[in-house]
């Protein structure tokens, strides 16, 4: 298949070779398992395989930080319809799929866009004007941002596709990523046509870019992007951990190690598929960062699937009814205005993290919660108390007929507080408002925080279990940090990943189970703050400070 072997290794600018007397299959770190790489093909397919992966090279470098904003097209006819529309281009916006495109046009109001990319089918390209609006540049349309080649499937209706091709209508349904149709795999071709995109996007020289597409081909994007940091880690760790390829620092009290980790460099895999949702004109933004060594660039997931409409409203999940859901709340704004690891601890919230709070409640009011689990510090308890009593109060409010009765608990694992205390000077002056920043934190702590966070998520699965209520839904309550980290596990990724995600203050992020807690997560949205009104962080505004790279 692959082999790294005689791949050169670039460090403090000079290239380095591993060893190659031993002959023997190297392991590979990907995003949620370990798999062994053998050195030479055996098959034609094998031989086909190489080829492909050898050309899936890391992100070219960039020279300023990058934001771009990926919006899906609004509501279509044949969305309404329930047709499959693949890349065919006979559909073009509804009324409210105009509405939709207005709605986030007015939510990227402020933005300060350099360029406009769009698929050139119908439906994308006038979501793409109506957002672009009165703008002198023209946009730029590229083939390889139009949706998924779906071929016989196209202008079917979803019954009529299942009547037709039997298993392989379920095949694409149940197993996508390895579904085949008239010789082709559409998810496959469709991931490598993201990477193409991507090397176009960022070769462009603007800071701020604007990407109007479709459903899967967005999804695409976010996960190829995701995790393309590097084609190696170097990392400290604490300790020997035997290895030839390593050097000690001895200026520090503790002795660390340096270690080459090799990491998949294609991102997010084809069994991503339809597990980060994309709705019509919802907003996801991805930050790119310059690397200080000149490599491939930092990528952080700022947000995704900031839609018009509310992120928690009851419906299906990929199409798919659901009726066990985890919410992810982040406690308000507390007094620590410099928001430096450091200062982690148990902090009180400020008047900035009350209205955060009360705004979110105010937003889960729809919802019918059954369980509140909060972490025990005080900003999280504070946060907790608030939509607690907002729900109880629903027949008041207006939102229901009769009180609601919410379970309230703590869990210790939500507090992560202690595992920062013992870091290094250098770790606690960083930022957790900065993209990327868990990127800087040593191996003991991403461990433990993976540890500590792990235990929590399933003590949230083990809740969700409870089958006495036929629709179970569980709010998380807890410090941005805590709730990445069980972003991590809902996505069965390794600590690595963990740079790769931000939250917000007062932001929600919701997970959805149509298979019930035993089954896989889909991510409905991460860090949606456009609930909190005027006090929400504008999508277009990077957290990013060009002069500190």
């Amino acid at each position: 298949m692959i082999s790294l072997a005689n791949a050169p290794l670039l460090l403090n600018g000079r290239d380095h070779h591993l060893p190659t007397k031993r002959r023997t299959p190297f392991t590979v770190r990907s995003s949620s398992s370990l798999q062994e790489i053998d050195k030479s093909p055996t098959t034609a397919e094998d031989s086909k395989l190489r080829s492909e992966l050898c050309a899936l090279v890391p992100f070219p470098p960039i020279k300023a930080a990058k934001r771009v904003v990926l919006v899906r097209h609004g509501q279509s006819t044949w969305n309404e319809e329930g047709r499959i529309q693949g890349s065919s281009n006979f559909s073009v916006l509804t009324k409210k799929g105009e509405a939709q495109a207005e709605t986030s046009r007015q939510m990227l109001i402020d933005d300060s866009f350099d360029i406009c990319f769009s698929s050139p089918l119908i439906r994308s390209k006038r979501t793409a004007e109506i957002i672009w609006g009165t703008r002198e540049d023209e946009i730029i349309t590229d083939s390889d941002l139009r949706e998924i080649d779906l071929y016989s499937f196209q202008g079917l209706l979803k019954h009529e596709g299942k009547a037709k091709f039997g298993p392989a209508f379920r095949q694409w349904q149940v197993d996508a990523a390895n579904f085949n149709i008239d010789g082709h795999y559409p998810v496959r071709e469709l991931w490598g046509r993201a990477r193409n995109c991507w090397t176009k996007i960022l070769a462009h020289e603007s800071k701020s870019v604007l990407v109007v597409a479709h459903n899967a081909v967005n999804q695409a994007l976010v996960a190829t992007a995701i995790g393309n940091n590097y084609i190696y880690l170097l990392r400290r760790v604490r300790g020997n951990v035997g290895s030839n390829w390593c050097r000690r620092n001895r200026r520090e009290r503790s002795v660390f190690t340096y270690v080459f980790t090799f990491v998949d460099v294609s991102g997010l895999g084809t069994e991503y598929f339809r597990i980060l949702l994309q709705s019509n004109c919802g907003v996801s933004v991805l930050d790119f960062i310059p690397h200080p060594d000149g490599g491939s660039p930092l990528i952080c997931l700022n947000r995704l699937n900031q839609t018009p409409g509310s992120p928690v409203a009851t419906g299906s999940s990929a199409g798919r009814r659901t009726s066990r859901r985890i919410i992810l709340v982040c406690q308000g704004s507390t007094q620590d205005s410099e928001a430096t690891v450091s200062k982690l601890g148990d902090q009180q919230m400020n008047m900035l993290g009350v209205i955060q709070a009360q705004k979110t409640a105010e937003l889960l009011l729809d919802l019918k919660v059954s369980t509140i689990i909060s972490s025990p510090n005080n900003a999280c308890a504070q946060t907790a108390t608030i939509i607690s009593q907002v729900q109880e109060a629903a027949d008041c409010l207006g939102a229901d007929c009769v009180p609601r009765d919410v379970e309230m608990k703590n869990i210790p694992d939500l507090d992560v507080a202690e595992i920062f205390q013992p870091s290094t000077k250098d770790t606690t002056d960083i930022s957790y408002l900065r993209p990327g920043w868990l990127n800087g934190l040593d191996d003991t702590v991403t461990s433990a925080l993976r540890e500590r966070s792990g235990q929590a998520w399933h003590s949230l699965l083990t809740e969700l279990s409870d089958e006495s209520e036929e629709e179970k839904i569980v709010v998380a309550v807890a410090h941005p940090v805590a709730h990445i980290a069980l972003i991590g596990h809902c996505l069965n990724l390794t600590e690595e990943w963990l740079g790769s995600f931000h939250l917000d203050a007062g932001s929600i992020s919701v997970v959805d189970f149509p298979d019930g807690p035993t089954g896989r997560g889909i991510i409905r949205c991460i860090n949606y703050t456009a609930h909190l009104g005027r006090w929400s962080i504008p999508i277009t505004r990077s957290t990013v400070d060009d002069d500190s790279f």
